[in-house]
């Protein structure tokens, strides 16, 4: 298997990727601006802490061959994301987000909670402003995934008995719906999108108990601080009594390492590959006339094989 960066390198190759990126991020600039005020400027900071503007891409890699990704619907979709973010760092209490104080650190949790909105706000603006009615239908059923994953997760912290189904369905609903609709409203894939980012979930979660601050952003082992239950915080916990009571809130000291003793790393990363080989298989389904085949499969790698 080859290297994420070699392989996000092939994918980022696609042509025409580049610039449509370049339209998305001045627009989304120019977005943010619309309304000036604190909340503007959180959200402008939330923008500059960069990130992989990996939904805008899916977006434009689902286009089918000929035809040119919408603009509007690459911005719509990435602030969804920060939106989420911000709000995710505000409940969850985390104090960085990509090497950067979270939001709510630096302007306060009434600031960072309006701000959240706004860019939810201004994302349907921007799609409402195309006139396409459908495309805005499919971001609003994000949106609402979105919010019952976010519940979800609060219903199931301490659990070490959260069923993996459940966890999968999380999964689905926090992460898999937005990148659905990224390629939905590309005119591509929407089953290689909701499989894709369930495989991405997954790796990130794997990341969050293995990863380097530096690489991912994110201090390691916060899922397992907060009580989030997540594929392999579960899969220790059947197999480590220690790691199910740190799970259940418990002590924490040295978990993370029983955690990859346990061997619940690489059965994650299993499962995690065995959804890339879904999404890929889904690029042969119905709604999937992508012009950038070779990039989606080898996106369906790279999410699983990154560092960060």
């Amino acid at each position: 298997m080859t290297s994420a960066a070699a392989t996000l390198e092939m994918v980022n190759s696609a042509s025409g990727l580049a610039d449509y990126l370049a339209a998305v991020e001045e627009r989304l600039a120019v977005a943010i601006a619309s309304h000036p005020g604190v909340v503007a400027d959180v959200g402008a900071d939330a923008l500059a802490a960069g990130g992989k503007r990996l939904r805008p891409a899916l977006t434009f890699l689902s286009a089918p061959a000929g035809l040119p990704a919408s603009v509007a619907a690459g911005v719509a979709v990435e602030l969804v994301h920060q939106a989420t973010l911000v709000h995710d760092d505000l409940i969850d209490g985390a104090h960085v987000r990509r090497g950067h104080a979270a939001a709510w650190t630096s302007h306060g949790a009434a600031a960072a909670r309006a701000a959240g909105d706004y860019l939810f706000a201004r994302a349907f603006a921007e799609l409402a402003a195309t006139g396409d009615l459908a495309a805005v239908a499919v971001l609003a059923e994000a949106s609402l995934a979105l919010a019952r994953g976010e519940a979800m997760q609060r219903r199931q912290r301490y659990d070490p008995d959260t069923a993996i189904d459940r966890y999968l369905e999380r999964c689905a609903l926090k992460t898999g719906k937005l990148f659905e609709a990224a390629c939905v409203l590309g005119g591509g894939s929407g089953e290689y999108g909701l499989l894709l980012g369930i495989a991405f979930q997954i790796a990130d979660d794997i990341l969050d108990c293995t990863g380097d601050t530096i690489e991912t952003g994110k201090v390691p082992g916060i899922d397992l601080r907060d009580g989030t239950p997540t594929l392999p915080l579960l899969l220790a916990a059947q197999l480590d009594p220690v790691v199910r009571t740190a799970l259940a809130g418990g002590p924490l000291e040295g978990v993370l390492v029983r955690v990859a003793q346990s061997g619940a790393l690489e059965r994650s990363r299993e499962v995690a590959l065995d959804y890339a080989r879904k999404a890929r298989e889904a690029l042969d389904g119905p709604g999937s006339s992508s012009g950038c085949r070779a990039e989606l499969e080898a996106l369906a790698d790279a999410v699983v094989i990154r560092t960060g």
